[in-house]
């Protein structure tokens, strides 16, 4: 009997072992495939805003060069709801694996071609012709990605740490973000003006397929989502026919929650490490390198500040942590456009820090367990995937082409900060009147 029993607890241990080691490896497949993503979609954001306006826009004035990079930057978006759909569909069929493997190749594909893409002044319109598609593949790509990569991590983590085992998918980003800024801004300093601006950029792109290769050797030796397997089927024999519609018939305030709540993070965002790098450089006149330092100043805090804020979500609610990080946001607008206009870099590091560091990394802290919970298994790669990237579209991808345009309205910024305190606050609002699960 006793014998029996001692049996029991050895096979009860081994399977809590086997289960914390799923756990950790999806979340590590999670975190890396989101680098690898990351880094390739902020990398173009970030040469957008220095090279491709010269490069590939060169026959126009420089701010409408600026709002033609940014526009291309935004296409990427406008294709991520469309990736949403398609891998979310095979994703909620066949598992949510065999769709990661697929958009980090694809991904790093792309981001290679365009680090070997002939310019303007070789190849004529063909240039910014082939460089919108590139754009759009890495948007459909992306698309895909953050769907499975929260559901792997969430699916796979322990009850009341899904905020924490998840978080990898958002450091993903910070990293990203660290690689891209940190490569473009050494090449800058190594390298002069004119070699940085002809060959130089390409560098980065180029590196890519380094990334891939680690994070493709990663996710192929992942296992299946647990949950996907208990409640969809290893093939997805109890699927759904069309998980998008299923969604959205099911769960259609779903998607406008999802919109609603990522004002707060893609504004913060973007203002500060895609507008603000254009605006001072060229409105201001200070250099590149300042928000270049900034972008990896914040990337790499972010690499701690996430996790810390989803630990504190999984132990005092994600609500509290959703709302204190908008709220910053609203507050933290106008002081930082003050201290841009100030040419105080230290107000202007502060505040770049408290919008993407503190409310940017506490509203993306939850947003996987968040999101995810608003729809059922067998349609929830789709639901919280395309609702993650038509949020994407609406908040995210034009941000710095409309902060632009506002600039141009009276030559202030006065317009672009109440852009962006005004998204932060609708978010404020809806995460107030929603109800928000603690699991």
């Amino acid at each position: 009997m006793a014998t029996g029993s001692l049996a029991s607890g050895e096979g009860l241990v081994s399977e809590r072992t086997l289960a914390e080691r799923r756990s950790r490896k999806a979340a590590l497949g999670s975190f890396v495939g989101a680098i690898v993503d990351w880094y390739d979609f902020l990398l173009y954001g970030i040469t957008a805003a220095i090279v491709f306006n010269s490069q590939f826009f060169p026959n126009v004035s420089p701010t409408a060069g600026t709002l033609a990079a940014f526009a291309t930057f935004g296409v990427g978006f406008l294709f991520r709801p469309l990736g949403g759909i398609v891998f979310g569909h095979y994703g909620d069929h066949l598992g949510r694996k065999r769709m990661l493997v697929i958009t980090v190749g694809m991904m790093g594909i792309c981001t290679a071609l365009i680090g070997v893409l002939p310019t303007y002044d070789q190849i004529g319109w063909y240039a910014p012709l082939a460089l919108v598609i590139l754009r759009a593949l890495q948007g459909f790509a992306v698309g895909g990605e953050w769907g499975g990569a929260a559901l792997m991590a969430v699916e796979s983590a322990p009850e009341g740490k899904k905020a924490f085992y998840s978080s990898g998918v958002q450091v993903g980003y910070g990293v990203g973000l660290v690689l891209a800024t940190g490569i473009v801004s050494l090449l800058s300093h190594a390298l002069d003006n004119d070699a940085f601006m002809s060959w130089g950029w390409r560098i980065p792109f180029v590196f890519s397929i380094v990334l891939v290769a680690i994070a493709l050797w990663i996710r192929i030796t992942m296992d299946e989502s647990r949950e996907f397997v208990e409640k969809v089927g290893v093939h997805g024999e109890r699927k759904v026919k069309i998980p998008v519609i299923a969604a959205l018939r099911q769960h259609p305030e779903g998607f406008l929650f999802i919109i609603a709540l990522r004002m707060a993070e893609m504004f913060s965002m973007y203002i500060v490490t895609a507008f603000a790098l254009a605006y001072s450089t060229k409105n201001l006149g200070m250099s590149r390198d300042l928000f270049l330092n900034i972008s990896l100043l914040v990337g790499a805090i972010s690499c701690v500040t996430i996790p810390i804020f989803a630990a504190l979500a999984d132990r005092f609610g994600k609500k509290r942590i959703y709302v204190t990080g908008a709220v910053i946001g609203v507050l933290s607008s106008v002081p930082f456009f003050l201290a841009l206009e100030a040419r105080s870099i230290v107000w202007i590091v502060v505040f770049s820090v408290m919008l993407a560091n503190v409310a940017h990394d506490m509203v993306v802290s939850v947003q996987q367990p968040l999101f995810t919970a608003f729809f059922g298994t067998e349609y929830r790669y789709s639901g919280a995937g395309v609702g993650y990237q038509v949020a994407s579209v609406v908040c995210g991808g034009f941000t710095p082409f409309i902060a632009t345009a506002l600039l141009g309205i009276d030559g202030t910024w006065h317009a672009v900060a109440a852009y962006l305190a005004g998204g932060c606050l609708l978010s404020v609002v809806v995460s107030v009147s929603m109800k928000m699960k603690r699991s």
